[in-house]
């Protein structure tokens, strides 16, 4: 984590040494508010052709399923229903036979693969965040607005059970990646920790931003790390669940979230220092 922190901050002429190369550029007609990767995607695989699926939510309320092989023309399939804005998407991450969405129109709601509606929940604030169990897929899970994390079984059609973090606005959730049935979550100037199976309440909290947190991940290879976003300007901090020494806090000129690699504890910052298109989706 040493290294971690002397890397970010390091001078910004660091970006100059980053490669990549953009694969293809799909336009979405209006600026995107999530996106989603779907499992079914393969890029550079010996078993089967390039073929790259991602679902983005747009200002104009509605989701394009926009699929490609990378070489001719974007295909794309319109998802509509929602009846407000979009905050959060996720594919069934075992299969990606499934999307789910939730946002400002108080509703979850489910998606086959042919664009048809499978399931509407009712909820009772706005959605922030939605997630569909990878190890129990009938199972998903939803942060609302006022607080409330509410867990829903798709077979039984129903909410089974629900997390209270007992303050407000509720932010942002994500799933240890390590250990499903723990949860965190971001809300008013806080993070915490829950055990779905054992307890509604927090097993832990902290104080992570003075003026409110947006974001949470938990570090992929680590299940004892995990980052927050937030406020006052925009700030990067990095916890560890088991000692209250910080890893990490430092703040960024531009910055609208983190992600973590798949292996090591290595933790990028998304930009838009060099964005040109609000309305792209850019494969790279």
């Amino acid at each position: 984590m040493d290294r971690l922190r002397n890397e970010c901050e390091e001078d910004e002429s660091v970006h100059e040494d980053f490669e990549f190369k953009l694969l293809k550029d799909i336009q979405n007609g209006c600026p995107v508010r999530s996106l989603s990767w779907s499992p079914m995607s393969s890029y550079k695989s010996y078993e089967q052709p390039d073929s790259v699926r991602i679902a983005a939510a747009g200002s104009d309320r509605r989701i394009k399923v926009l699929t490609t092989d990378l070489l001719q023309e974007v295909d794309a399939m319109v998802l509509e229903g929602h009846s407000d804005f979009i905050n959060s998407l996720a594919y069934n991450p075992g299969n990606g036979d499934m999307l789910v969405s939730t946002g400002d129109d108080y509703t979850c709601r489910l998606w086959g693969n042919d664009g048809s509606q499978q399931a509407c929940f009712q909820l009772s604030a706005p959605g922030m965040s939605v997630y569909i169990h990878e190890k129990e897929p009938g199972k998903v899970v939803v942060a609302q607005k006022n607080g409330l994390i509410k867990i829903f079984s798709l077979d039984l059609q129903h909410q089974i059970s629900s997390c209270d973090c007992g303050i407000s606005p509720l932010m942002a959730i994500d799933l240890c990646n390590s250990d499903e049935d723990i949860i965190g979550a971001v809300a008013g100037t806080e993070w915490m920790v829950f055990q779905l199976s054992r307890s509604s309440q927090p097993l832990e909290k902290r104080q992570a931003h003075t003026d409110g947190v947006q974001d949470i991940k938990w570090c992929k290879s680590n299940p004892n790390l995990l980052a927050t976003s937030g406020r006052p300007g925009r700030q990067i901090k990095v916890f560890s669940t088991r000692h209250h020494q910080m890893p990490l806090n430092t703040s960024i000129k531009v910055s609208y979230g983190v992600s973590w690699h798949a292996q090591l504890p290595v933790l990028a910052d998304i930009s838009a220092l060099h964005m040109k298109k609000n309305e792209a989706v850019g494969i790279v």
